[in-house]
């Protein structure tokens, strides 16, 4: 988490929100395996929120398998945890953005081949 104060949405429920960031922010390598993630007091203080939400964010990872707890000492990353993430990030990857992208790439007219250039010219840097 590299931003004080929250920068949260209507979009979906805080915790949600919260759950999402710290998974970003292990596969980034902010949060590498075993590393101690801050606690849901200490994220609550940084991020202005209730820390029971905070609570239920690391709690959502935990259920995950991102997140492990080692009693009276803290979170941590789960061994995995990265590789984890970037394969069901892989298999989401297509229904969460590239259908989307071919639906109004669709609407608006734009053929496969120019789609596929769109594409190559923003991923090549």
């Amino acid at each position: 988490m590299d931003q004080g104060g929250s920068v949260f949405t209507e979009d979906s429920p805080i915790y949600q929100q919260l759950a999402t960031q710290i998974a970003d922010d292990v596969v980034a390598g902010t949060y590498p395996e075993d590393a101690a993630v801050p606690s849901s007091n200490e994220f609550a203080t940084f991020l202005h929120m209730n820390p029971a939400t905070a609570g239920k964010a690391l709690n959502v990872l935990v259920e995950q398998g991102i997140l492990y707890k080692k009693r009276g000492v803290g979170m941590f990353v789960s061994p995995g945890a990265r590789s984890q993430l970037l394969k069901q990030r892989r298999t989401d990857f297509p229904q969460q953005y590239v259908r989307p992208l071919i639906r109004e790439a669709r609407a608006v007219g734009i053929d496969p081949v120019e789609l596929a250039e769109m594409i190559k010219e923003e991923y090549t840097p």
